[in-house]
């Protein structure tokens, strides 16, 4: 039996815009999903999925992951769930020469899912990494970021960026821009995040922005605009750029530029907004959405009470928690 976990991420700046290749810089979260892979001496899979923000339930299955097992509860819930452990299988079985490699797998998961905190990024990350451990082949944490990536892709339509799976698998915060993915320097970012408790639909949000990029020229010039915004904000992280409070202030100013420009897109909501809104008028040195967006989670910067406070008492908002940056990406338990 092997154990690994995965965290999750927010989106200091550049969702979105990342899918076309400009740069973006996620930051992992010390809010995880936890995968335990035992092989089998047959070509099943049998997953189990619990905590993952629907009710918990076991599948088995036979031969390839192409389809999709027949099992009593919403299709969608099934899509959810099990798409991209299909996928982290199929990487683990392609990475070791092993096609007809069988796994029994249980999936726990604190992230919710769909709600912009990289719950799929987590679950494939640590799905791979566990899988081919399980029969005896460790992957370095880049290559195992890259087919992770290529999981999420398939899954995706080709519309994932490497930004989700690179910052679980290696942690802390990183800048992904297009095929160019590194850690960075960040100083100590006290994130508040919110979350409304629903999920936007990733796959329709990234269309419809790609739709208006392709039908207004002023829709990709703001695309645009979010990668010059990451590339001011970067400068930033950088330690010799003043002092932690001056740049904590000047990164809170970016991210509330970059939540309205992410709102013209289209993909924001009222929920995020009222939420984002809370945290302004508590002090917060900035506030927007993170991930897809349509719902789901915001993100603040306040090293104080008082954000995580207001967003306790924002109608909308089922949860809010300070959430710690995680130092390290995917971790290896047993």
């Amino acid at each position: 039996m092997t154990v690994s976990s995965a965290p999750g991420k927010v989106y200091l700046f550049g969702e979105h815009a990342v899918v076309y290749g400009e740069p973006a810089v996620p930051c992992a979260i010390e809010r995880r999903a936890t995968v335990t892979v035992e092989a089998r001496d047959d070509d099943h899979v049998r997953v189990e999925a619990s905590d993952l923000s629907l009710d918990g339930f076991t599948v088995e299955y036979a031969g390839t992951t192409d389809g999709r097992p027949d099992v009593d509860v919403p299709a969608s819930l099934v899509e959810a769930a099990m798409g991209y452990v299909d996928a982290a299988v199929e990487q683990a079985r392609e990475a070791v020469g092993r096609p007809d490699a069988g796994f029994d797998i249980t999936v726990e998961s604190s992230i919710p899912l769909g709600a912009g905190l990289g719950s799929s990024a987590a679950v494939t990350v640590a799905g791979i990494d566990a899988a081919t451990r399980e029969l005896g082949h460790e992957l370095p944490a880049r290559e195992l970021a890259d087919r992770a990536y290529r999981a999420e892709a398939a899954v995706q339509d080709g519309q994932a960026s490497r930004a989700d799976t690179f910052c679980s698998a290696v942690g802390g915060a990183v800048r992904v821009e297009g095929d160019d993915c590194r850690a960075i320097e960040t100083p100590n970012l006290p994130f508040v995040v919110g979350f409304d408790g629903g999920a936007g639909d990733t796959g329709e949000l990234v269309a419809g922005v790609r739709a208006l990029k392709e039908e207004y020229d002023f829709a990709a010039d703001t695309v645009s605009t979010i990668g010059d915004l990451v590339r001011t904000g970067e400068r930033l992280l950088d330690p010799e750029n003043g002092s932690a409070d001056d740049r904590l202030t000047e990164l809170g100013r970016l991210m509330n530029f970059n939540h309205g420009l992410l709102e013209s897109l289209g993909v924001s909501s009222r929920s995020l907004d009222s939420m984002v809104w809370a945290a302004r008028e508590a002090g917060a040195h900035g506030a927007k959405l993170t991930g897809a967006g349509g719902g789901g989670c915001i993100v603040a910067l306040d090293p104080t009470p008082e954000t995580l406070t207001a967003l306790q008492f924002t109608p909308g908002c089922e949860e809010a928690f300070r959430a710690e940056l995680a130092t390290d990406g995917v971790r290896r338990l047993e």
